[in-house]
């Protein structure tokens, strides 16, 4: 069966293989996945994004982002999504906004919304019926366990990455922290753990327009750094590669529930250990003393860093990305997924939450 999916950004993240967030990674994905499948992918998403498919633009934001920018971007998500039904036989509508309750479509084409992010972000009622053949899926058992009960709950998926050609460093120096530069996502904590481990750290991430953001550089991070610990701002793919091949470490410090860390994914597929907080689904990821180490304090995370790359194994940190997070699967089960959603909406609606278990072949 040939799909039209109508996949829709959070509109104030760029869509595509170098974007900053793991949502937009995703997505960006699934299109090539859906393009090289020989169906029809229609994004929309900010007018800098980069899709193989059909990009249907909404308006880049300088920022600030505040409540009149969620506003506005809200309002011309809703016009696309209208002008796109009405232009266009679509057969689904892929969400992976945050936000994505606010500019839901009218009642008719089956809907998924996958949910990227902790559960506690979300408001409660998406969990409710909130329109006829509408449907959540997780990215980890760990994210769905913490769902209340849900009938349009579907199985999870887990996130995949592609596992790329690279060449480690023999004697890697630096340990790493990459991904959005905000407050729950702990940088200031991989960064006093470096200083404590007296090992050189390096920064990689966008600091969005957010003023909370802006704040928590400014006043945690910026006046710590320097010539041992660096910030280098947003990188792009290949970029990422190099600091991965050349890192003793990635440290992912989230003090908020991981529901999958795709940097955590991407750095084992480059055979880079992960030192990570026991939180979220990172303890389905990181294997304590396998791939990497988890920990619980800074002087736990300070000496992890120290015997990260002596200890672990770059060639068991490729193999299980290899055999349970590539990005081959995780593409797979999704347009599984759509497929099956946009063939029998009705039956998918009707199917009570005890048949999770059968949902598993999607």
């Amino acid at each position: 069966m040939k799909l039209t999916v109508l996949s829709i950004a959070y509109p104030l993240a760029a869509v595509g293989p170098d974007a900053c967030g793991g949502a937009e990674q995703v997505l960006a994905a699934l299109d090539s996945a859906l393009v090289d499948s020989n169906h029809r992918s229609l994004v929309i998403a900010r007018e800098d994004s980069h899709v193989r498919g059909e990009l249907i633009p909404i308006p880049t934001l300088a920022g600030p982002y505040d409540r009149e920018a969620t506003a506005f971007v809200h309002t011309r998500c809703r016009l696309a999504i209208e002008k796109a039904l009405a232009g266009d036989d679509i057969d689904i509508v892929h969400m992976h906004g945050v936000d994505f309750h606010a500019y839901l479509p009218p009642p008719g084409v089956p809907v998924l919304a996958t949910l990227h992010l902790p559960i506690s972000w979300y408001p409660r009622e998406i969990f409710q019926a909130l329109r006829p053949a509408t449907f959540l899926n997780c990215v980890s058992e760990a994210q769905k366990r913490d769902c209340p009960p849900c009938r349009h709950l579907r199985a999870s998926i887990q996130n995949g990455v592609e596992i790329p050609v690279v060449s480690r460093s023999e004697n890697p120096e630096y340990a790493l922290v990459i991904g959005r530069i905000c407050p729950e996502k702990g940088f200031h904590l991989a960064l006093e753990a470096a200083i404590r481990a007296e090992i050189p750290l390096r920064i990689a991430g966008q600091v969005f327009p957010y003023e909370r953001h802006e704040r928590y550089f400014r006043d945690q991070l910026q006046p710590r750094l320097g010539a041992m610990h660096v910030y280098l701002g947003p990188v792009g793919r290949e970029a990422k590669i190099k600091l991965y091949a050349n890192a003793r470490c990635l440290v992912v410090p989230s003090t908020v529930p991981e529901t999958s860390s795709l940097v955590a994914l991407e750095a084992l597929a480059c055979g880079t250990p992960v030192v990570a907080f026991r939180i979220g689904a990172l303890p389905d990821i990181v294997t304590h003393g396998r791939t990497g180490f988890l920990v619980d304090d800074l002087d736990q995370m300070a000496e992890a860093m120290k015997r990260a790359s002596e200890e672990i194994d770059p060639a068991d940190c490729r193999r299980v990305v290899r055999e349970r997070f590539s990005v081959e699967h995780m593409t797979a089960q999704y347009l599984n997924l759509l497929s099956a959603i946009a063939a029998r909406p009705e039956n998918e609606a009707s199917e009570p939450e005890t048949a999770f278990g059968a949902q598993a072949r999607y």
